[in-house]
C-alpha cells in the first residue's frame, strides 16, 4: 500500500515520523509574543512538522508567586528526530530566544519549552524523562494539551482529557484570540 500524504503534503511512511507534544510558556518580555515567536521557531525545525497548536492560556505561576502570570500553550508535531535530538532542538530554540536559567526554581522566564510526550516512549534517563514527570499534575499543561490531543494516551497515566478532569481549573483562563492582556 502506498504511503498516504500527511501534513503539508509530506510523505509519512510508516516508521519514519513520530508524534511529539511540547508545552510552551513565558512570563517575561511580552509573554504572548514570546509564545508566538516560539511557535514560529518550532515550525521551522528540521525533519519536524508542526501539525497542531492550542490556544493561549493565562496561568498563575507554579513557583514563586511574586512574578508575572504566564502565557502557556501546547503544540503537536510529527518528527523524524529521535527524542534526545528533538529535546536538543527545543533547548536550542530556548537559547536563541534568550532563555537563561531563572534565579529561583520555577521562576520567571522568557520562554520554556518542555517535551511532554514522544510517541509511546517511556524514558527515564539523566536529562530526559518521558512522559514529562509533571504532566499529569499541571493544569497549565493539561488544559492547552487537551485542546489538541484530548485522546492522547500518556504511557503509564491515562488519556489527556481524563487527566485534565483531575486537575483544578484554579488560576487558569483561556485568552481571547487577539487583544487580551498577557503582561
Amino acid at each position: 500500500r502506498a504511503p498516504q500524504p500527511g501534513p503539508v503534503g509530506r510523505d509519512l511512511s510508516a516508521g519514519s515520523w513520530r508524534p511529539a507534544y511540547v508545552a510552551l510558556g513565558s512570563n517575561l518580555s511580552g509573554p504572548r509574543r514570546q509564545v508566538e515567536l516560539a511557535f514560529e521557531a518550532l515550525a521551522a525545525l528540521p525533519d519536524t512538522r508542526l501539525v497542531s497548536r492550542s490556544g493561549l492560556w493565562r496561568t498563575a505561576p507554579m513557583g514563586p508567586q511574586d512574578q508575572p502570570h504566564f502565557v502557556n500553550a501546547a503544540a503537536g508535531f510529527l518528527t523524524r528526530l529521535p527524542p534526545r535530538d528533538f529535546l536538543a532542538a527545543l533547548k536550542d530554540v530556548e537559547r536563541r530566544m534568550g532563555r537563561t536559567e531563572p534565579a529561583a526554581r520555577w521562576g520567571p522566564r522568557v520562554i520554556d519549552l518542555d517535551l511532554l510526550a514522544y510517541a509511546d516512549e517511556r524514558i527515564d534517563e539523566p536529562g530526559l524523562s518521558l512522559p514529562h514527570p509533571g504532566l499529569h499534575q499541571r493544569n497549565f499543561v493539561l488544559y492547552p494539551l487537551s485542546e489538541i490531543a484530548a485522546e492522547l494516551w500518556v504511557p503509564g497515566l491515562d488519556r489527556v482529557g481524563r487527566l485534565r478532569e483531575r486537575v483544578s481549573p484554579a488560576g487558569i483562563e483561556r485568552l481571547a484570540a487577539r487583544g487580551a492582556g498577557d503582561d
